[in-house]
């Protein structure tokens, strides 16, 4: 086995050559395989990882030109999910302050005996609170429901 190296100033080569002696074929003498290792292997690595850097940009804004729609429903899912969370979480340490629930089951209460005393008593203010009720929905889904 035998091994060369070249030295060049801008890159170090290392070659392997190996021979092997073929018996069994006639004619043959000698077999030779060369094998080259060098730092061009580690500059072409290195080429690839700089380009697939600097294309990141443009695949990435392309990614998300493609899933607009679809990341922000995901978006708005995951943080309506989080929001129930917190607000479970800090109910959650209200209910555990003395007279704080009672509380706010008396407001809650008031708010009901209200709005039945409003809206639901006569049939002038139910009328009113389904033009109000139809109004709100129009806004929200549009005309066409």
């Amino acid at each position: 086995m035998t091994q060369a190296n070249f030295s060049d100033e801008t890159q170090t080569i290392t070659e392997v050559v190996t021979v092997d002696l073929v018996t069994d074929q006639a004619g043959v003498m000698t077999t030779v395989t060369t094998t080259e290792t060098s730092t061009d292997q580690f500059q072409d690595i290195k080429n690839q990882v700089v380009t697939i850097l600097s294309e990141l940009p443009a695949y990435l804004s392309n990614f998300f030109a493609d899933y607009q729609k679809p990341l922000i429903t995901v978006g708005l899912i995951l943080g309506g999910g989080i929001s129930i969370k917190v607000l479970l979480g800090v109910l959650g340490a209200l209910n555990d302050v003395p007279l704080v629930a009672p509380v706010f089951e008396l407001i809650g209460m008031g708010y009901t005996g209200w709005f039945v005393y409003r809206y639901l008593l006569k049939a002038s203010n139910r009328q009113e609170l389904l033009t109000e009720v139809d109004s709100f929905k129009e806004q929200v889904v549009g005309k066409n429901y």
